[in-house]
């Protein structure tokens, strides 16, 4: 199986402190990096093809990331030891402070994957296993494979089926195929489950998306993902999309001089009364009482955009 990766990234402040190792493998792609960000250093990543990123040195403490763009401040969280991002799924990351780190990035065939996990799953459980994204601190499991794996990246010993099977090896001990125990016990969803649903909907706009889409998204039955998102958010997927429409508006209200009726248009409410009502719901008091709130308390920033400046 010939393979070619393809991926949009944008790295500021990342420059590498060594030169890049690659090996290209039947159905992957392994590639080393060396490098250092400076504080503030931004990154962003999106790939047609699933990805496995290792870091060879705890970097929790100084990389934030994101599924959802400009939403790092707000809800991102710490980059752990081993990602799992499937196939389309985009990222964002920055540094909190300077740092050299060295990572493993491998690029897989969808159909590499597929191949591996398929005859043990069933082909619609392996498919939904590859869409789930995975975030893994604790790399004890798979350590030793990805340093093997680097090595023959870097430095290739052995035949190419070796390189392969590691890859393989990695996939198995960081994918998510535990799901139908899960299932059954009723426990929640993921942060990275829960990120992915936010970038999906960041990328709706103002469109509804409904359970169906949402549980299509993480490979689950509407069934079961209801109930997992129930157990997760102790909300609907309904009320969960009002409640985040609603952070969206107080954000515009903190920020910006637009009138509430313009929020509301641009937000996809039906009218102001709609935003109004969804909004008293969701927070306890009205959008205007709620700005006046905010200017009160210095909340609004000093540089709010004026209405002739939108």
């Amino acid at each position: 199986m010939s393979f070619c990766h393809s991926m949009t990234c944008r790295t500021p402040g990342i420059t590498a402190t060594a030169p890049v190792r690659w090996r290209q493998l039947d159905g992957a792609m392994g590639v080393f990096w060396e490098a250092r960000g400076e504080k503030g250093a931004e990154g962003y990543y999106l790939s047609p093809d699933p990805r496995i990123v290792f870091f060879f040195n705890d970097v929790s403490r100084h990389i934030r990331m994101s599924s959802e763009d400009g939403a790092i401040e707000r809800r991102g969280r710490p980059m752990t030891r081993a990602v799992y991002v499937p196939a389309g799924m985009p990222m964002w990351t920055r540094f909190a402070a300077e740092h050299e780190f060295s990572h493993l990035d491998v690029h897989v065939h969808r159909d590499f994957l597929l191949g591996a996990i398929a005859p043990h799953l069933g082909r619609s459980a392996a498919l939904a296993v590859l869409k789930r994204p995975v975030e893994l601190q604790d790399v004890a499991a798979i350590e030793v494979l990805a340093s093997l794996l680097a090595g023959e990246v870097t430095s290739p010993t052995k035949h190419p089926l070796y390189a392969q099977g590691l890859v393989t090896t990695m996939a198995a001990g960081l994918l998510d195929m535990g799901r139908s125990g899960r299932e059954a016990g009723g426990a929640g969803l993921s942060g990275p489950e829960m990120a992915a649903l936010a970038s999906h909907l960041e990328e709706q706009g103002t469109r509804r998306v409904t359970t169906s889409e949402m549980a299509g998204v993480l490979g689950l039955s509407e069934t079961s993902f209801a109930q997992l998102f129930k157990a997760t958010t102790g909300e609907s997927p309904l009320q969960w999309q009002l409640r985040r429409r609603v952070e969206r508006a107080q954000d515009l209200l903190a920020k910006t001089d637009l009138s509430i009726a313009e929020i509301s248009a641009q937000l996809g409410f039906f009218d102001q009364p709609h935003l109004t009502r969804v909004f008293r719901q969701c927070a306890g008091t009205t959008p205007a009482a709620w700005r006046r709130a905010a200017e009160r308390s210095g909340a609004r920033q000093a540089g709010a955009t004026p209405r002739g400046g939108r």
